[in-house]
């Protein structure tokens, strides 16, 4: 197949990294042929398979890479090592960096940050004020929002939602539907 699309000449800079417009050579998803799209550092970091792009005024740089069928926009930032796959969204002033990873269809969108080795998967969103990051995994229909931050190993998972300025960390494990009614253990 060929290549779904080309660096411009408009060029701006992102941390001392110079960046190139993209246009669409070929419509595909949501994009048609000669739409200007988003900001990347280089061909490597936004796949010319699939149907992911970078809209707007979003920037994925370094050795970032957007794949699958990924979106990132509005004047959200991917880069470092980060990747983001599958159908994804990345969006608002949301940054992913470092080796973080945000796949499946999981959203990070508004100022929200995950980096490290974190990964949002599943059908998680993090968003508002919300860290995610060390080695920290939100996957499943979980939600982490507001000025929370989940790190270290924690892992939050199932139809848990954290907010507030609520912390997750260590090797804490939060699940299934919490907060809400707590499950009891079995009597015997």
């Amino acid at each position: 197949m060929s290549d779904k699309y080309k660096l411009t000449d408009k060029t701006m800079e992102a941390s001392s990294i110079k960046l190139f417009r993209i246009r669409a050579l070929r419509s595909f998803g949501d994009v048609k042929a000669g739409d200007l799209g988003g900001w990347v550092g280089g061909v490597k970091n936004l796949s010319q398979d699939g149907d992911s792009w970078v809209f707007g005024n979003a920037r994925v740089y370094g050795n970032a890479r957007v794949y699958g069928d990924a979106q990132v926009f509005c004047d959200a930032q991917v880069y470092g090592d980060a990747k983001v796959y599958g159908d994804a969204q990345v969006f608002g002033d949301a940054q992913v960096y470092g080796d973080a990873q945000v796949f499946g269809d999981a959203w990070v969108s508004g100022n929200a940050q995950v980096y490290s080795d974190a990964q949002v998967y599943g059908d998680a969103w993090v968003y508002d004020d919300a860290r995610v990051y060390d080695d920290a995994k939100v996957y499943g229909n979980t939600g982490v929002y507001g000025d929370a931050q989940v790190f270290g190993n924690a892992r939050v998972s199932g139809n848990a939602r954290v907010y507030g300025n609520a912390g997750v960390l260590g090797n804490a494990r939060v699940f299934d539907n919490a907060p809400g009614t707590p499950m009891l253990p079995e009597q015997s």
